[in-house]
């Protein structure tokens, strides 16, 4: 199962990249992947790996070449951003920003890092150009589903949603992180950017969850009784 992003800048200039959803980490790929994304190069706070096992970031690994391929690129940059996923397909004009966020989010939900896995279900099932209203909902959704399997098989259900809060705020020191590796390496703003706007939702969920739910409750409670 793969998605496939193609990048056209508006001097027709063309990129095409091919995300494996079920991947490992990479040994030949790290072995020769730029100083940037050594494991103890601005390593995330919260890493549980470890140097002798992972020498290199597995997710700094699988975006090494989205960084360097967009190195020097202004975020405003118009772009045509072609997306495949096993179901549909997507084509928008976008600013550069807006179609790396997309890119970049898959690419990191995807890799083999222990933190940035948990939003594998979320690659699964994406959905590039995502508003934060959209990204809200859907990661509400997937979480609470996961608490009714784990209702129905006897494990401890968290309808108050505070194992969610928990773990947003563990992916926020993983993206505070990967911003610091992405600004000691660009001297262009678009992949700074996308990171930042990458950055600010998932901080929404730790921050101002309960903001966000009441944004959503109109969407979901439209329905009115239909679904009691």
């Amino acid at each position: 199962m793969a998605i496939e992003y193609r990048i056209t800048l508006d001097d027709d200039h063309e990129f095409s990249y091919r995300i494996e959803i079920d991947r490992e980490y990479d040994e030949e790929r790290a072995a020769i992947a730029p100083k940037w994304t050594r494991l103890d190069y601005h390593q995330c706070s919260n890493c549980p790996l470890s140097v002798a096992t992972h020498p290199n970031c597995p997710a700094a690994v699988d975006l090494h070449r989205v960084i360097e391929d967009f190195h020097g690129l202004p975020a405003f940059k118009k772009a045509v951003v072609w997306v495949r996923t096993p179901e549909r397909e997507y084509v928008k004009t976008v600013g550069l920003e807006e179609g790396l966020r997309a890119l970049l989010g898959v690419i990191m939900a995807t890799s083999a890092c222990p933190m940035l896995g948990k939003l594998k279900p979320m690659a699964q099932q994406h959905l590039p150009f995502a508003s934060n209203r959209e990204f809200i909902l859907r990661t509400v959704s997937i979480y609470l589903a996961r608490q009714y399997f784990n209702m129905r098989e006897g494990r401890h259900a968290d309808w108050e949603l505070k194992g969610l809060v928990r773990l947003f705020q563990q992916l926020q020191l993983v993206n505070q992180a990967f911003w610091q590796r992405i600004h000691d390496t660009c001297e262009g703003d678009s992949n700074l950017k996308a990171f930042l706007t990458f950055f600010s939702m998932a901080s929404s969920m730790t921050y101002s969850l309960e903001t966000q739910l009441q944004k959503i409750r109109p969407l979901v409670m439209s329905a009115g009784e239909g679904f009691d």
